[in-house]
């Protein structure tokens, strides 16, 4: 099957262009008019290696009420996303050979676009059994580990580097265990708690500390470090100064970026989330995105019952996928960001970090995946025309300027809405 997709404007390129698929492969990109058995005409929009979301939670096995494979890769699709990573806190676990295999038929029977998993930690043999099933890292969440336990996970990887061909990349929930559990049981006795209080039960000194834990772990056992939602300024600091000697990267939610703590005051506990949001003097922002950024969603969808449980009961998470696109070209649109390092932020470093060899690039020889934008499309969220089954949004109703249009995955229109 060959495809030309015509009338095609490039970020770093003047002029439209043609791009020819053949096999889910890019073969051809010109200038000059290419001839396929279909054609798609974009409109002058451009076009961008398929959007990547390292960090999605489709609730498959076990949660399927939240979300499953089917409904959460048509809200990535929706959104954008040609290729999603899959966390593995679902039931069971996906930290054993077994669970990890029937993910991957499961995964491969309805998912919609291009999906990696990560594998939790176990022992070190049922680890070196996972990696013939090729997960795409491991991860980590240090919130639920003593100090004593996270030495000997580490170690462990490290090992399991040295005797697999395991690329010792370990995937991080940043937030240390110890202050999270004395300031929660602190903030407990008060009489009354109020949404907010959850942002205080979590401060940025357990992701500050941790991050410094896991950066020191890392080095430590030769294992190269993705911190995910990075939440706090000084987190970020810490994460940057050690990229310039060891290899760490880092990505962003879109509600940390867009959101500090005082939304709790508007949102109630539907904005509850681990990490949590921060104090605004703690706060990263779009500021903070450079073209070495990483977008991820952590999209982590819940039924309304779930998230209406009060302060402490309710379930931490929210459905980010078919607003994270949008947000951001409304920032581009504002003056805030600039439109060359949104390839980067959303697709080409996160291929780098997880080896999507194939992915992050719209260049002959690559996989065929892309996403159409239209920078101009205005509009409001709806949460009732989204994809995911989550039927709330701290972004619901918000007014945004641009809009991903169409999602080709491997040389298939999954999503047009041109």
């Amino acid at each position: 099957m060959d495809l030309v997709i015509k009338n095609c404007r490039l970020i770093d390129k003047i002029g439209e262009f043609y791009i020819k698929i053949e096999n889910g492969k890019i073969t051809d990109i010109s200038k000059n008019p290419l001839k396929a058995s279909n054609t798609v005409d974009i409109k002058n929009n451009y076009i961008l290696p398929g959007f990547i979301d390292p960090h999605v939670h489709f609730r498959d096995p076990g949660l399927t009420q939240k979300e499953d494979f089917k409904t959460g890769s048509m809200s990535a699709a929706n959104g954008g996303f040609a290729t999603v990573i899959d966390m593995p806190n679902t039931l069971p676990k996906t930290n054993t050979y077994k669970a990890l295999k029937e993910k991957i038929t499961l995964a491969n029977e309805k998912s919609a676009v291009n999906f990696e998993l990560q594998a939790g930690h176990s022992s070190l043999d049922e680890m070196e059994r996972m990696m013939e099933l090729k997960p795409v890292s491991f991860k980590v969440f240090m919130d639920l580990e003593s100090d004593e336990g996270l030495e000997e996970i580490f170690s462990n990887l490290g090992t399991l580097k040295e005797n697999t061909d395991y690329n010792g990349l370990v995937a991080v929930h940043c937030e240390k265990k110890s202050i999270v559990e004395d300031e929660t049981s602190r903030l407990q006795e008060k009489e009354e708690n109020e949404a907010i209080d959850y942002s205080y039960a979590r401060p940025a000194i357990s992701e500050d500390e941790s991050v410094a834990q896991a950066i020191e772990l890392a080095g430590e056992n030769n294992l190269r470090l993705h911190i995910c939602h990075l939440s706090s300024s000084k987190s970020l600091s810490l994460a940057k100064n050690a990229s310039k000697t060891q290899p760490v990267s880092w990505e962003f939610t879109p509600h940390h970026l867009l959101l500090d703590n005082s939304a709790y005051n508007t949102y109630g506990t539907f904005i509850k989330t681990n990490p949590p949001l921060r104090e605004k003097q703690d706060s990263i922002t779009v500021n903070d995105l450079d073209e070495t950024s990483i977008i991820g969603t952590d999209h982590a969808p819940h039924t309304l019952e779930d998230k209406t449980k009060g302060v402490w009961a309710s379930s931490p998470g929210i459905p980010n996928l078919e607003t994270v696109v949008p947000l951001l070209l409304t920032e581009i649109n504002r003056g805030n960001i600039d439109l060359n390092i949104i390839p980067k932020i959303l697709s080409e470093n996160a291929a780098k970090v997880y080896g999507l060899e194939n992915k992050g690039e719209i260049a002959i020889g690559k996989d065929a995946d892309f996403t159409v934008i239209d920078l101009k499309r205005e509009g409001k969220f709806n949460i009732e025309e989204f994809e995911t089954k989550a039927e709330y949004s701290p972004f619901d109703g918000w007014s945004y300027i641009g809009m991903p249009v169409m999602t080709i995955v491997n040389g298939k229109t999954v999503i047009d809405k041109l």
